[in-house]
């Protein structure tokens, strides 16, 4: 073997590890790079996503289960830590904790009647839970403030310092959005994550190998859940004010879109699948009043050309076009 063929091996075999380590370099130094909380401010909403994002993904891309109403745990996540540390003055780390446990019950009490339905079926009940939690948060307004939202909610503070501004906020939630990364790329390869794959599959024949089906279902979704409301915890102690048009339908829609474009089933495409929503409007503000429109037209542009999303598209594309180059090439 060839110096060359081991330092491909070894880049084959830690490609994951080298990958996440890439990463982290990137952002330890963007703050420097960026030198904008405005820029920082689109990066630290980047990370919140892609946290409820991963989450999503393993339900929808690995599980082969639909959920248009994951905005819903957002909106406890972010509802509950603002609640616990504005009215009762609770640590917000412990709020979040709390808050966790709490959608993590919420969740199962969910899953348990609904994931026996399938398809369309699932989908409009998983939506109108969204619609319900919606209407309490908007109609609520001696507890949530209604359309008004809340304010003054604390931010988060680390070893006794506080995470009030981008750059702090920045290296802490993509510390949590990293580990997050690195442990869905993990999931994906244990034994659940085999499990969700032959359960994406075929649930009759997923039974007949022994797999748990009904169990595997419920223990993602809760995950899912879970990692929804860290997000939404994240997202009201970085802001410091919600209301309850951050978690509409319309954002569930929105996060199924980016899973979509990222790729069903690729941890990485649902970095680049929310990166790319999240940027949009900021190229297209002249054009806001049909971001939905657009968002369709990328999403059938995707479904058409790179079926796979862009990760696994694009990557697939790579190796069509270098097979290719080594089959036509000269002897």
């Amino acid at each position: 073997m060839t110096r060359r063929d081991k330092i491909l091996y070894f880049l084959q075999l830690h490609r994951t590890g080298l990958s996440i380590c890439l990463l982290a370099a990137l952002l330890l130094v963007f703050p420097v790079w960026a030198g904008n909380p405005y820029l920082l401010g689109i990066s630290n909403l980047i990370a919140v996503y892609l946290i409820a994002v991963i989450g999503l993904n393993l339900f929808i891309g690995y599980a082969g289960q639909i959920s248009l109403g994951h905005a819903a745990y957002l909106g406890l996540g972010a509802y509950g830590s603002a609640l616990l540390t504005v009215n009762f003055e609770l640590n917000p780390w412990l709020a979040m904790v709390v808050v966790a446990f709490g959608v993590a019950l919420a969740s199962f009490l969910v899953a348990i009647p609904t994931l026996r339905l399938k398809g369309h079926y699932l989908a409009m009940a998983t939506l109108g839970f969204n619609i319900v939690c919606y209407t309490v948060m908007m109609q609520w307004d001696q507890v949530t403030g209604g359309p008004s939202g809340l304010a003054g909610i604390p931010s988060l503070a680390v070893a006794g310092i506080p995470v009030d501004d981008e750059i702090r906020f920045h290296y802490l939630v993509w510390t949590i959005a990293v580990i997050v990364l690195t442990l869905g790329l993990n999931l994906v390869r244990s034994s659940l994550g085999l499990a969700l794959a032959a359960v994406a599959q075929n649930e009759s024949a997923a039974e007949s190998l022994g797999i748990q089906v009904s169990r595997a279902k419920i223990r993602v979704f809760v995950l899912s859940a879970v990692l929804a409301s860290l997000a939404g915890s994240l997202f009201a102690h970085c802001f410091t004010f919600i209301n309850p048009d951050s978690f509409t339908i319309f954002n569930s829609i929105e996060m199924v879109t980016m899973v979509v474009i990222g790729g069903l089933g690729s941890i990485w495409g649902s970095l680049f699948g929310t990166a790319l929503i999240v940027l949009l409007p900021e190229f297209l503000h002249f054009f806001d009043t049909f971001r939905d429109i657009i968002h369709g037209l990328i999403v059938v542009t995707v479904l058409i050309l790179l079926p796979q999303g862009l990760v696994s598209g694009l990557r697939d594309l790579v190796r069509v076009r270098s097979l290719m180059k080594r089959k036509h090439a000269p002897n």
